[in-house]
């Protein structure tokens, strides 16, 4: 046997056809360069290297560098690298690092019939409706606490989203409202032409954007506008983790994210149907005064004559109604959002469109219930 280094606590020895790494002593930040040069070079006569401890006591992930690169070498050299004889927590670091991290097998796909199909779709359209009962329980629950002075939501959150979702959006919603009222007008003007009762399109606007076009349009523009940003935003706080973090602090995410948000947008919403409603009519009486030449005070009698508390009350409760679902569906498409880039997308997507659906829905039902109580 020949010693190829000595007052080391790592010694190589060769003996015949192995090569023998001898691990002695402390062996805590350990420079291992020398040593794998050596074994990198070992003569073509070598078939096995062999660790053997001796007096091996305190170690370093220097050592499992020096164990892992050369079983490295001896896979690329095929030499037989024997580590039986390290500890056995040092043999099963080593063989971690050499695991192969293996994909799943793909199963082969089985074609599901038709009714199988079906059945777990309406399982799955079940499972969501569980879902946004159990979040529509939540904000219920959070709002019972805000009114008995007891939820976590902060003064601040709320005023931000008040000026996000009134102040900041009184011009677009002021410029849309007054093109939907010269478009109402313009369009009921063609029809009633016909029939010399130009007049009337004063009485047309004014009972069509109190009733209801002012706070449809208002509800499109808030949904597309400030309810995409809540989806946006909370949405990107999950992919953050930031709501997982809320969660481990014992924070309601109802309480810090979604009341702020809804109470501001059920008391911006009637104030901006409001505004619509006039700005509606004032778009309708540019049409009247100046293209169809109706006298300025005719017109504007024939308006505040359309104008009914009943038709602007109805209005209002629209506007508050879909405040509320602009927010809950803004909220929810955040809190449900993936933890990727194209799912914040998605639940964006998602919110906006909910929310126009709904509005909708509740509009129809609104309606019909105005109709049968004689409203």
């Amino acid at each position: 046997m020949h010693s190829n280094q000595s007052n080391n606590p790592v010694e190589v020895l060769t003996d015949g056809t192995a090569l023998k790494v001898l691990l002695q002593g402390d062996i805590v930040g350990y420079s291992s360069d020398d040593v794998l040069k050596k074994i990198n070079n070992i003569s073509s006569e070598i078939k096995k290297v062999v660790f053997v401890p001796d007096d091996l006591q305190n170690w370093d992930s220097s050592l499992i560098l020096l164990v892992y690169n050369t079983v490295r070498i001896g896979k690329a050299k095929n030499v037989d690298v024997q580590i039986n004889k390290l500890p056995k927590n040092l043999q099963e670091l080593v063989n971690m690092a050499f695991a192969v991290d293996r994909k799943p097998e793909k199963g082969g796909k089985t074609m599901l019939s038709f009714l199988e199909r079906i059945g777990r779709k309406i399982i799955g359209e079940f499972n969501i409706i569980g879902d946004v009962i159990g979040y529509i329980g939540e904000v219920f629950v959070g709002l019972l606490r805000f009114l008995s002075f007891r939820s976590i939501m902060r003064r601040v959150d709320f005023y931000a989203a008040l000026e996000d979702c009134g102040p900041k959006a009184l011009a677009i919603v002021s410029l849309i409202s007054f093109l939907v009222g010269l478009i109402l007008a313009f369009v009921g003007a063609v029809q009633l032409q016909t029939f010399g009762a130009q007049i009337y399109v004063a009485s047309l606007v004014t009972i069509g954007m109190c009733r209801i076009m002012g706070a449809i349009m208002v509800g499109i523009i808030m949904a597309g506008r400030t309810g995409s940003a809540y989806a946006a935003t909370i949405g990107t706080m999950q992919v953050n983790e930031e709501l997982d973090a809320l969660q481990t602090m014992g924070l309601s995410r109802v309480d810090f994210l979604v009341l702020p948000r809804l109470l501001a947008m059920i008391l911006a919403m009637p104030i901006l149907t409001m505004l619509a409603d006039i700005m509606g009519m004032i778009g309708g009486a540019f049409i009247g005064v100046f293209l169809m030449n109706l006298p300025y005070q005719e017109y504007w009698k024939y308006a505040f004559n359309a104008f009914t508390l009943n038709n602007f009350l109805v209005g209002v409760f629209h506007g508050f109604c879909f405040g509320f679902i602009i927010a809950l569906c803004g909220c929810y498409s955040g809190l449900t959002c993936g933890r990727n880039a194209d799912s914040v997308g998605a639940a964006t997507t998602r919110s906006v469109v909910n929310a126009i659906v709904l509005m909708i829905v509740v509009t129809g039902i609104i309606t019909v219930i105005c109709q049968e109580i004689g409203i």
